[in-house]
């Protein structure tokens, strides 16, 4: 009970998270491909409703490296709905004891079932955005904000990403998340890498990347001062902007407090979720 009460609490503490997943990447390496350029000036075309499903893992670890606890969120992320905006279904969580322990039973969190907002990352941001969930619900803010990132970091850059370049987006940028702290992006960095496929669509691939950012939680009773890492990769289409696969690692390590507890404990959460179109066309 108290390992689920520190991961319901901290896992999944703050937005958004590169790793070496390039199966089907054609790196941009040869000099054909210094003239690629991404396209200028394109909106992102949305024919219809099109749901991914995201899945996110969650793994608690000692000092030592031995896993502890790890939870499974999943849920149905759609956009392109009439007026712009986007819809959850099927958001569930199930856990499991240690490296190799099965996942137990599903819990699926009802207050998601067709939760509809606009699709503005800023909206998700203010204080009343998340009234109808629950205080503890981490895990599932964190489904909202890392789907907005991914399309925040994927589809807004075009104009400023050319191949093999870094590009720094954030600097030294306070966030404040709505009933669990605040984080502070240290320094996010863009980088267009080459062009992949993906669901038979051309794609650039886009990493990110954000080192060394400080957050503070407070949630449930519980405390935490720490750090975060994230990265993951973006592939997406060059002929509508559309999302055809992300992924999404984070790592937190950080010194917490237990409510009724005067000591401090060093806790490691690591992260590692896909967002996958389920009716990709």
């Amino acid at each position: 009970m108290r390992i689920r009460t520190i991961t319901a609490s901290l896992s999944g503490l703050v937005l958004w998270a590169m790793s070496g997943l390039y199966c089907q990447t054609v790196l941009a390496q040869s000099s054909s491909g210094q003239g690629w350029n991404l396209p200028q000036g394109a909106k992102v075309k949305d024919s219809g409703p099109r749901t991914y499903r995201f899945s996110v893992e969650y793994t608690m670890a000692n000092t030592k490296g031995d896993t502890l606890l790890r939870q499974l969120v999943t849920g149905d992320y759609t956009r392109g709905l009439t007026g712009g905006g986007v819809m959850w279904k099927n958001v569930s969580q199930a856990d499991a004891q240690g490296a190799t322990g099965p996942f137990g039973a599903t819990q699926k969190r009802e207050f998601m079932e067709g939760f509809r907002y606009p699709n503005d990352l800023s909206e998700t941001m203010k204080p009343e955005f998340f009234k109808a969930f629950p205080p503890t619900a981490v895990f599932e803010r964190n489904l909202v904000w890392d789907t907005g990132m991914m399309e925040f970091f994927g589809q807004g850059y075009f104009e400023h990403l050319k191949l093999n370049e870094p590009y720094h987006v954030l600097s030294n940028q306070d966030v404040k998340m709505p009933g669990v702290g605040t984080f502070q992006n240290h320094d996010v960095v863009l980088e267009w890498v080459g062009r992949s496929q993906r669901n038979g669509q051309d794609c650039a691939l886009i990493k990110y990347q954000a080192f060394f950012n400080p957050l503070e939680i407070a949630n449930a009773g519980m405390t935490l001062k720490g750090r975060s890492d994230y990265w993951g990769e973006i592939w997406v289409s060059l002929a509508t902007k559309q999302i055809e696969y992300g992924t999404i690692y984070e790592n937190v390590v950080g010194e917490m407090k237990l409510a009724g507890q005067d000591a401090t404990q060093v806790i490691y959460v690591f992260r590692s979720g896909s967002l996958e179109p389920v009716n990709a066309k």
